[in-house]
């Protein structure tokens, strides 16, 4: 990924009214995090119509598919919150992008609905890794007055993702085909991890710093 790259994702979230951020590193962050926001939204916007089209499971098949990764979630949290404490905030962070394109790539090459199942788990507690520690990271990344606004940020990362995700998700299914679909979102979900291999840091947490 070349600095010439790197200052067109830039520009774009700038024409997204994202000028005035004043941290380059939480910037750098949410720029990162931005795919994987796509790819998901691709993702659960069609994961469903392809389990019960195409595998064949039943409507309450897919329900007890999705339950199995909010479950997996719920009881992986309290773990990856402690995990990132112990092995900092970045390492979780990388494994969880690499968590994602598995659990992605794996969509595209199932033959039966059950298999689903082991995806939804690991994808489950891979997102639960992710959002415990990604506003941990947030936390040590900036003083505690800004907080708040770094954290409005970030969930402005969620939704643009989820507003372009869907829409295009739908677009390559119909055109190309589910599992070109969650081939394509796992190609974006290596770009998210390669920027964050490459621009993200390690950061102290800001708690005690002096305020800027």
């Amino acid at each position: 990924m070349t600095n010439f790259n790197l200052e067109l994702w830039f520009l774009h979230f700038r024409i997204l009214g994202w000028a005035k951020l004043e941290n380059k590193a939480l910037y750098l962050f949410c720029v990162s995090i931005f795919p994987l926001m796509v790819c998901s939204g691709m993702v659960y916007s069609i994961l469903a119509i392809y389990l019960n089209q195409q595998l064949g499971a039943t409507v309450t098949m897919v329900g007890f598919i999705y339950m199995v990764g909010s479950a997996s979630g719920a009881i992986f949290s309290p773990t990856a919150g402690k995990l990132s404490d112990k092995f900092g905030r970045r390492r979780i962070l990388i494994l969880s992008m690499f968590g994602f394109m598995i659990a992605f790539s794996a969509y595209a090459i199932i033959q039966n609905a059950s298999q689903a199942i082991l995806i939804q788990a690991l994808e489950g507690a891979t997102w639960a890794a992710m959002s415990a520690t990604a506003m941990a990271f947030i936390a040590d990344l900036v003083p505690s007055e800004k907080r708040g606004w770094a954290m409005g940020v970030y969930d402005r990362t969620w939704f643009v993702g989820w507003v372009v995700g869907p829409i295009l998700g739908g677009y390559l299914a119909d055109t190309f085909g589910f599992r070109i679909t969650f081939l394509v979102g796992a190609i974006l979900t290596i770009v998210g991890l390669l920027l964050m291999v490459f621009y993200v840091r390690e950061v102290k947490n800001m708690q005690n710093q002096t305020k800027t």
